[in-house]
Order: C-alpha cells, then structure tokens, then sequence
C-alpha cells in the first residue's frame, strides 16, 4: 500500500518545487533550499501514503430500505 518515489521521481518533484517556490526559497541558503525541499517531498510522500491508506478504508453502507416510527 505505501508508495516510495524513486529517486529520479523524487528528485523531478523537488525540481517541480524548486520552480514553484522559487521566490520564496531565495532567502535561504542553498543547503537549506535543498533541506527544505527534501522535507516538502517528504511530506508530500507521507500525506499520499495516509490518504490513500484511508480511501481504502472507507466503506460506507447504504441501507436498501429506513423504517421510522413516531413516538
């Protein structure tokens, strides 16, 4: 069920952030981009995994028919 990102697929996604939040990470060191970066994957992998792992299990049972009663 948990899905890892290779390394070429981790490495094209902090590519696609890099260009995204471009702006915001020049205040920062050139390592600390790079740490950063590697945390948003991180994250990003994590939040996947926990939000696939709950569409799995999620069922949801409709009943076919309701009776009520009025007291």
């Amino acid at each position: 069920m948990k899905h890892k990102f290779s390394s070429k697929e981790r490495k094209e996604l902090e590519l696609e952030m890099a260009t995204v939040f471009s702006e915001k990470l020049q205040m920062l060191s050139t390592e600390l981009q790079q740490i950063l970066l590697d945390d948003l994957v991180t994250a990003f992998e994590n939040r996947l995994n926990v939000l696939k792992g709950a569409q799995l299990t999620l069922e949801f049972e409709v009943p076919e028919s309701v009776e009520c009663e009025t007291f």
